[in-house]
């Protein structure tokens, strides 16, 4: 996959810097708003407040989780809610998933991934389509995560690869960057294999 760029050892500045200089490149080339689709969990948002912290028209710029919990928003499960308490107060837009709503494209679709090959909440189990009709789903990932044990609403692979770039974060993990290595050799059909293998755009790994 001649589209993947592997980066490694970059600490959280550094990723927040290259997230950055992808939202200033959209920012500079369109005059409407510019959204990009972020993971929750707990590797992104040591990033999310990097982010936060440089200076630009945030006005402009709508986050949209890949994923979340089905639970209120004032809940500790909730990626919505705490997206919300970081990025509304310098000016973005946090937008709730809901499945009547249309996604955009993607100036950058951001994943983390788990140790089973899952991204979004399209884990295993669910067996995510690259021909899916639907933008987003509701489903239930089997086993359910035993920190989160919810019914998730979740992305679509169409709807996340509906992007000028795709960005993995997967934390400093031996156990996730030999279940990525291996996706991205074609050797396992997990939800990161047919990502990687649908992906044309761009494609930067953070391990």
């Amino acid at each position: 996959m001649d589209n993947v760029t592997l980066v490694e050892s970059a600490d959280v500045q550094a990723i927040a810097l290259w997230v950055g200089g992808r939202i200033d490149h959209a920012l500079a080339n369109s005059s409407g708003p510019v959204a990009l689709t972020v993971p929750g969990g707990s590797t992104p948002f040591p990033i999310f407040a990097e982010l936060a912290d440089q200076e630009r028209d945030w006005s402009r710029v709508h986050f949209w989780p890949n994923d979340d919990r089905i639970v209120p928003e004032d809940h500790e499960a909730s990626n919505t809610g705490k997206m919300r308490s970081l990025f509304e107060p310098i000016g973005a837009k946090v937008v709730a998933l809901e499945l009547d709503l249309t996604p955009p494209r993607f100036a950058l679709t951001w994943l983390g991934m788990g140790p089973d090959g899952h991204i979004a909440s399209l884990f295993p189990n669910t067996d995510p389509r690259l021909d899916d009709p639907q933008a987003l789903k509701r489903l239930t990932p089997d086993p359910l995560p035993e920190h989160a044990p919810f019914d998730r609403i979740t992305l679509t692979l169409p709807a996340l690869l509906a992007s000028e770039a795709i960005v993995l974060t997967l934390g400093r993990s031996s156990e996730k960057r030999a279940v990525f290595e291996a996706a991205r050799r074609g050797e396992n059909d997990l939800p990161i294999a047919r990502l990687l293998g649908a992906a044309r755009q761009p494609v930067t790994c953070f391990a």
